[in-house]
């Protein structure tokens, strides 16, 4: 029998990979240019179903200083979305969250309209000329509900939702999204960095051991157990046997184990983190669930908007466990907001240049691809006099 042959050693070097261009991450031109090619072809959160329980129950949602778009529920019992904008002269009809009952009116003139979008009613019609109504109802969006989730899309041909989480979606199934409900209160928090900064920092692990030193004594790093699909990727996080020194975390690891019966075994001893790009986070936990989208604010600066989720218990136990998770992720959360922080004054010294990045950062990589192919400008040092 013949031996097998030797294979052939590659001793050839990975190609090394830096990080963006600090000008990237502070120029009013890449704000317009990130939102028109990147943020208005993607899908967005806008809320739960269990958010719009009634007809003319609302939820808006305003994106880049540009858009605002409500989810509502009609009288035949389906959601809708819309442009938030009135059709005679621009005014933007809905704020937060709440109710309509029967009917929208625009604050300004009065202009209302069915749940349906339909335009109802004009106020001191005979004023106008004749005008043809099926012309000026609310301009709808593209929407679509998947997890429990309402959805929407502003722009372009992205690809279906289905298609786009389909590699995750066996994860969530078990926990059942569809039935949770909101915990508390919708959050928005402005942070001191750009947009970019902020998926930057999710997008990657390499600094929990440092940045978050309370997941460290918790969980395994989430980058020991990652998968990445086109456009999300995902990290768990596993309890570890040792008990944290703290005693929240110590309370929490011992307790969510007994609480999460309704779950699988693997599903009780793990935090899982989902990113999909451009900007949306999903954080599952065995307690609840949440998503937080990062939106620009501006160079320099954006939003966080963000929500919990859970399904209906009043057990203590299940009540005491996610009061301590919540308690951990609000610490997770100032953490990252000062490291965040950190980086956009770093950026502003004429002293930096981009330094080369971790595989543990691949997934940093991937978003920065996108924004390279959409905006080829970003593959500059500088940036440019004129902008395609």
């Amino acid at each position: 029998m013949n031996a097998a042959a030797p294979r052939p050693v590659d001793n050839s070097t990975p190609a090394l990979i830096r990080a963006l261009p600090a000008w990237v991450y502070n120029h009013p031109e890449m704000t317009r240019l990130e939102y028109e090619r990147i943020l208005r072809p993607a899908w967005q959160i806008v809320c739960h179903v269990s958010e719009l329980k009634k007809p003319g129950d609302y939820v808006t949602l305003d994106i880049g200083g540009v858009d605002s778009v409500v989810a509502l529920r009609d009288s035949q019992n389906q959601i809708r979305a819309f442009h938030n904008v009135c059709r005679h002269r621009g005014a933007r009809i809905l704020d937060g969250s709440g109710n309509c009952p029967g009917s929208v009116t625009c604050p300004y003139h009065g202009w209302s309209y069915k749940l349906s979008g339909d335009l109802l009613a004009i106020s001191a019609r005979d004023t106008f000329p004749p005008l043809d109504r099926s012309q000026l109802g609310l301009k709808s969006i593209r929407s679509q509900i998947l997890f429990g989730f309402v959805w929407i899309n502003l722009a372009g041909d992205s690809r279906p939702l289905e298609e786009i989480f389909g590699g995750v979606a066996e994860e969530f199934a078990p926990h059942r999204f569809e039935g949770m409900e909101l915990i508390g209160n919708a959050y928005i928090e402005h942070w001191d960095c750009d947009w970019k900064v902020a998926m930057d920092n999710y997008l990657e692990s390499y600094h929990v051991p440092i940045g978050h030193p309370g997941l460290n004594r918790m969980f395994t790093p989430d980058y020991d157990d990652q998968k990445n699909f086109p456009g999300v990727a995902r990290g768990i996080s596993w309890l570890r046997d040792k008990a944290s020194s703290r005693w929240s975390e110590r309370m929490y690891q011992d307790l969510i184990g007994k609480v999460a019966t309704d779950l699988p075994e693997s599903h009780r001893r793990r935090w899982s983190f989902y990113s999909s790009l451009p900007n949306l986070g999903i954080d599952v936990f065995p307690d609840q669930m949440d998503f937080f989208q990062v939106l620009p604010r501006g160079p320099g600066k954006c939003t966080i908007r963000g929500a919990c989720y859970a399904h209906p218990d009043e057990r203590r136990e299940m009540r005491i466990a996610r009061y301590l998770c919540a308690r951990i992720n609000r610490q997770v959360q100032r953490e990252d907001e000062a490291l965040c922080k950190r980086v956009q004054q770093g950026l502003a010294s004429p002293s930096y240049e981009p330094g080369p990045l971790s595989r543990l950062e691949n997934c940093m990589v991937e978003f920065h691809d996108l924004l390279r192919e959409r905006i080829p400008e970003v593959r500059l040092p500088h940036a440019p006099a004129r902008f395609a």
